[in-house]
């Protein structure tokens, strides 16, 4: 079946665009003028006029937690909560509205105690006791590093007795000796294994829902960490996303990120799971992607890893998620099975670690599996230059910059906040770097995250020169590290992230030029139609 777009202008790649393009199924058969491609198409072929807008490639967000968004979208909405006072206040409203939610425990992400407004401090188990005494109540920050819960919850870990499950530094005491509820590191993981999970039915809701809000922001596909984190159940998550797959209900394409409790288990699936006897057929929408690491936490929670401490507490160095020695087994045996390996590291102590763990583990000295660094966000020049030297992937967040303006320099001091987010810097010296929103720590919609890679800015449009301005990108970079460098990720470049011949018929038109349209509109842009292997999976109602 064919279809011709025309009436557009299509964006191709930079310096390139063109009018019309035909498709072929779920392929590209051709692009050019208007009076080229309707010549070409057969007589049946659906013809669907543009109307002058802009077509772009189908964004393609390269690191999210796709699965936990939707349950976010399922709790109590604390991201905006401006104290204390009023997350609990929020929490108190949900657990009325919805009892059956919250009858054996209630869980949700989303707070940030810089945004507290009175300067309160993180909540602890008094302030969530307020909420209910009576069921288990975990709140996450959220960068998801540290977690908030109540006394109930405490009591039901039976932590004066049983301390045996957490490390050093995996939970904090209050004045009078005993844990305050506030737990850091792996034990963010036990205390919300106290909350029951979401039953399989609606984790499978949840996320046919969540996959309908992505192509309505134009998504067409999401490279996503759910298993290991979110679903910690990986049998019943791969289960249930190959049923999703396999009677043709998913809406975008999705490749795995999944992390493992240890090397053993990693090992178990290489040889005998879902690596070895995995069903993931050529040009599945549906694909099996590299080994998620953590090296280290989150700049928001002071537990990012970083050499020389934070400013003013300069022997708190942040957490080291993961020992050099673990690091190196994980990827010495990812390599053996060509495996690609991505990690989340913030700080600069934890992106030297994890290269010098990627270097060990490279074939023939290069790194040919691609791995690569999740958020890279504290750098200097001198790892600037390493990370392109070695042909290390960025899978950055430019929309963290909306934030992470108001704190960086406060915490790791100008010199190195002027060297840090450096996203423009990384592109110039020629390393590979894709864009995704880490959401739900940010919202999957892209757009807003364009804004902020163009323009450095905050929402409000502040500050009018940008934040370290030097580090912003046109809209045909940022437009590519969305799309095809996204691809490059998935080793996808040359059939993903193009509208060119031969690639997959993914694509998004846009209400608003975004290439000529003021850059403070960017943000607000949304698709008119998103288009997946051929097919429209949305069209904005007229």
């Amino acid at each position: 079946m064919e279809k011709v777009l025309f009436n557009a202008k299509v964006y191709v790649e930079k310096g390139d665009y063109r009018q019309a393009v035909l498709i072929e199924d779920d392929l590209i058969k051709a692009v050019g003028s208007d009076e080229k491609i309707l010549s070409m198409s057969k007589a049946e072929a659906e013809v669907i006029d543009c109307k002058g807008r802009t077509l772009i490639p189908g964004l393609n967000d390269s690191h999210l937690h796709f699965m936990q968004f939707g349950e976010t979208r399922n709790q109590a909405v604390i991201e905006d909560a401006e104290s204390i006072e009023e997350m609990i206040d929020i929490c108190r409203r949900f657990a009325e509205e919805h009892p059956d939610s919250v009858r054996h425990g209630m869980h949700a992400i989303g707070w940030n105690q810089d945004n507290f407004t009175n300067g309160s401090g993180l909540p602890d188990r008094h302030d969530l006791d307020k909420i209910s005494t009576e069921y288990p109540i975990v709140l996450e920050r959220v960068c998801g590093h540290i977690v908030s819960t109540n006394t109930k919850l405490i009591d039901m870990l039976k932590m004066d007795r049983d301390k045996g499950r957490f490390k050093d530094g995996d939970f904090l005491v209050g004045d009078d000796g005993k844990p305050n509820g506030i737990f850091t590191g792996n034990g963010c993981n036990v205390a919300k294994n106290i909350v029951p999970d979401f039953t399989m039915e609606q984790r499978r809701r949840i996320m046919l829902e969540t996959m309908d809000y992505a192509v309505r922001h134009g998504l067409t596909s999401v490279q996503s960490n759910d298993v290991g984190t979110t679903f910690m159940n990986g049998p019943a998550a791969f289960h249930m996303l190959h049923d999703i797959y396999d009677k043709g209900e998913a809406k975008l394409r999705y490749r795995h990120q999944v992390c493992f409790n240890d090397l053993e288990q990693f090992k178990e699936y290489l040889e005998s799971g879902e690596f070895a006897c995995g069903d993931y057929p050529k040009d599945s929408w549906l694909t099996l992607g590299p080994l998620k690491l953590f090296k280290d936490g989150s700049l928001g929670a002071r537990t990012a890893l970083v050499r020389d401490g934070y400013v003013g507490d300069m022997n708190n160095h942040g957490l080291e998620w993961i020992t050099s020695e673990d690091m190196d087994a994980y990827c010495k045996l990812a390599r053996e099975y060509g495996l690609q390996v991505v990690t989340h590291a913030i700080g600069d102590e934890a992106l030297r670690k994890t290269i010098d763990s990627y270097e060990k583990a490279f074939v023939d000295g290069e790194n040919k599996l691609r791995h690569g660094l999740i958020h890279c966000q504290i750098t200097d020049e001198e790892l600037l230059d390493r990370i392109a030297r070695e042909d290390i992937l960025v899978f950055a967040q430019p929309v963290f910059i909306d934030y992470d303006m108001k704190i960086v320099e406060k915490l790791v001091g100008e010199s190195l906040a002027s060297t840090s987010y450096a996203f423009g810097s990384i592109i110039q010296k020629g390393a590979h770097l894709s864009y995704g929103t880490d959401c739900p720590v940010e919202d999957c919609n892209p757009f807003p995250n364009i804004y902020h890679a163009v323009t450095r800015k905050n929402k409000a449009g502040m500050p009018e020169e940008g934040f370290y301005s030097k580090e912003c990108v046109d809209i045909e970079t940022a437009i590519d590290a969305y799309t095809y460098e996204s691809a490059y990720d998935e080793f996808m470049e040359d059939v993903k992230g193009r509208i060119m011949p031969g690639y997959y018929a993914d694509m998004v038109l846009l209400d608003k030029d975004i290439f000529t349209v003021d850059p403070i509109e960017i943000k607000d842009i949304l698709p008119v139609m998103t288009i997946v292997g051929g097919k429209e999976e949305y069209i904005a109602e007229c």
